[in-house]
């Protein structure tokens, strides 16, 4: 199992390493680009929502979740997202493949549990043409924030888990747009630039307890409070001749930006559910996202964005015909789907960005023996959409397809021998 976690670390730097870009969307050019959703394939195919806890299982979500850990989880997922965009008077097509984390939970005993794993968080990822009577503006970025997190969980009880991730952000974006103008020789080229680092906490709790022999109640919650982060910020102006398809820099200076950072925004996060375990669960989540804090954090950029609180809301859930069943395969397989409903917390044009996706999952078991009898494969799809064509604004039509693997083992167990 070792030798097993060594090679999906090796993939994960090696695919990382390649790619950079892990959205393909034009309203990731404003603040720190589109927030990533932080959880597990199963997660996502369940709407999203971070409810559910068991004993197997590492919640990315919840840290609550490694108090309840009896084996030792490594996880890991990737994602490919095909997306239409479209606008009142043109449309196009992009595509992108990424990895969206990789996490290893480790049960310590005595109710203690910790987690080690790193998630792009956000991303920024675009390539626009714009083209007007007069002139022509050309715009892409790239980069993103990443998340390496050290999380603890403590179970008092059966019943009752608290927990708290420890986060150190750090990554950079990059914005650049070319504006040639009819009749003039040259075109001025501007490169923004932000490096950041910094860190924040999550904390959470779980609660879980029988109503009666066969239902189970779910109650979580998550909390992360608003935290700065370090922002150095860097601005280029250039004056840029074109010749061949490509640009020649003909003049170029800096300009002095002030390293003023910003406040990540407060996440607070409620959500019940019921379920027979084993069997089948329901569950509904309601977050509030204090996005307000981007607000004048970026204003050297002039990008024209603004901020604003943000509610997001997921239902969901799962079904296994029979867990333990020795005849039927497709009998163990766990079936989910579930979905969502998202203030991105951006205003455009007057307009609120909202993201809203219906996704569907299976669980498939890949376990060859009782070391990995726990050990699945989860693939996940969504169908969603972002933003909208009112307000000379860009409708994104995006399916995602998705594909993770949650593998299981013993950690500090002693070993007898007659």
């Amino acid at each position: 199992m070792i030798k097993r976690f060594i090679v999906i670390v090796a993939l994960f730097l090696a695919f990382s390493a390649q790619a950079q870009e892990n959205v393909s969307s034009p309203y990731s050019y404003y603040g720190i680009g589109l927030t990533n959703f932080k959880g597990t394939v199963a997660n996502r195919s369940m709407g999203g929502f971070s409810i559910f806890n068991d004993s197997i299982h590492s919640n990315l979500q919840n840290p609550a979740s490694y108090g309840r850990l009896k084996l030792t989880n490594y996880l890991v997922g990737a994602s490919h997202e095909r997306v239409n965009l479209e606008s009142s008077e043109a449309s196009d097509n992009a595509k992108i493949t990424s990895l969206d984390y990789l996490a290893l939970g480790i049960p310590l005993g005595d109710g203690f549990g910790i987690g080690v794993g790193l998630i792009p968080y956000t991303s920024v990822g675009y390539r626009i043409l714009d083209i007007e009577d007069e002139s022509a503006s050309r715009l892409n970025g790239r980069g993103g924030m990443n998340k390496v997190f050290l999380s603890a969980g403590y179970a008092f009880n059966d019943n009752f888990s608290i927990g708290v991730d420890a986060n150190y952000n750090f990554g950079n974006f990059q914005n650049r747009r070319t504006v040639i103008r009819d009749g003039i020789q040259f075109g001025t080229r501007d490169v923004n630039r932000s490096d950041i680092k910094g860190f924040n906490f999550n904390f959470g709790a779980n609660y879980q307890k029988m109503l009666t022999e066969e239902l189970e109640l779910h109650i979580s919650g998550t909390y992360a409070p608003a935290m700065d982060l370090n922002a150095e910020n860097f601005r280029e102006v250039s004056t840029v001749a074109f010749a061949g398809g490509g640009e020649r820099v003909v003049d170029v200076r800096e300009v002095d930006v002030e390293d003023n950072g910003f406040s990540l925004p407060s996440k607070l996060s409620f959500g019940v559910g019921i379920g027979k375990p084993h069997k089948w669960f329901v569950g509904a989540e309601y977050s509030n996202l204090g996005s307000s804090s981007y607000e004048d954090s970026f204003m050297f950029r002039n990008d024209g964005g603004e901020f604003e609180d943000a509610s997001q809301f997921s239902v969901g859930g799962f079904y296994i015909p029979q867990y333990n069943s020795f005849t039927s395969y497709f009998n163990r397989v766990v079936y989910r789907a579930g979905f969502r409903y998202d203030g991105t917390g951006l205003v455009i044009n007057n307009e609120s960005i909202k993201e809203f996706g219906m996704t569907f999952g299976l669980g498939l078991p890949i376990g060859a023996n009782n070391r990995d009898l726990f050990s699945n494969a989860n693939l996940g799809i969504e169908l969603g959409r972002r933003g909208t064509t009112d307000s000379g604004l860009i409708q994104e039509n995006f399916l995602r397809l998705s594909v993770g693997l949650s593998l299981n083992d013993k950690w500090f167990t002693k070993r007898k021998f007659d």
